[in-house]
């Protein structure tokens, strides 16, 4: 088998050929930050995983169809993001009335997400309560500003990539992001207001 590392020319096309070679090197280029975006949008390591997988697997399936009007990057993250975003159309209406288990899985997911270790267990409690509230807040942005904000801020993906992305112009995204910067201070900060009045 041939180790060498393929260009991005050279992979495009020995997807189009159907090569396995080509599908692994891709697999392995992109796995990581394609189940960084999933994850970030179902809070559910699991389930990042499984849908992380259907995306390589649409990407196989769909590669003909790839019009190189994006990126080839751009394009496999538009399929994780909309995957991600079906399964959790999916599970809402599966759960519908279910807002208990919702908050749960919630705070699942944000107890999962990576930060420092810490030994005292009442910083524990209040990092894994930040983050808890901090996913909860950008469960309920509007989508497309949830889109932007993440995949910009956590994912460090360019305002160009994403703009290919939700099929949108840069300046969009910028202002999209600034929007979602704005609303998460606002609904933040009525949280923590709420919460030092409660421990006054």
């Amino acid at each position: 088998m041939d180790d060498r590392k393929l260009s991005d020319t050279e992979l495009l096309a020995g997807l189009l050929q159907r090569r396995p070679e080509a599908f692994r090197q891709l697999v392995e280029r992109r796995k990581h930050q394609v189940l960084n975006i999933c994850y970030r949008f179902v809070h559910n390591a699991e389930d990042a995983e499984d849908i992380a997988q259907e995306t390589f697997v649409e990407v196989y399936r769909s590669i003909a169809s790839f019009r190189k009007s994006s990126s080839l990057q751009t394009w496999i993250y538009r399929i994780a993001v909309t995957r991600s975003l079906n399964f959790i159309r999916n599970q809402k209406r599966l759960k519908r009335g279910g807002a208990v288990q919702e908050i749960s899985r919630d705070a699942e997911g944000a107890a999962e997400l990576p930060g420092p270790a810490i030994d005292d267990p009442h910083q524990a409690l209040e990092q894994k309560e930040r983050r808890q509230v901090l996913a909860q807040a950008l469960d309920r942005l509007p989508q497309n500003q949830r889109i932007a904000f993440i995949l910009s801020k956590y994912e460090e993906i360019s305002h160009q990539d994403i703009a290919g992305i939700l099929g949108t112009t840069v300046a969009s995204v910028e202002a999209l992001v600034h929007r979602a910067k704005t609303n998460l201070q606002k609904r933040l900060s009525t949280y923590y207001r709420g919460a030092s009045q409660k421990s006054a």
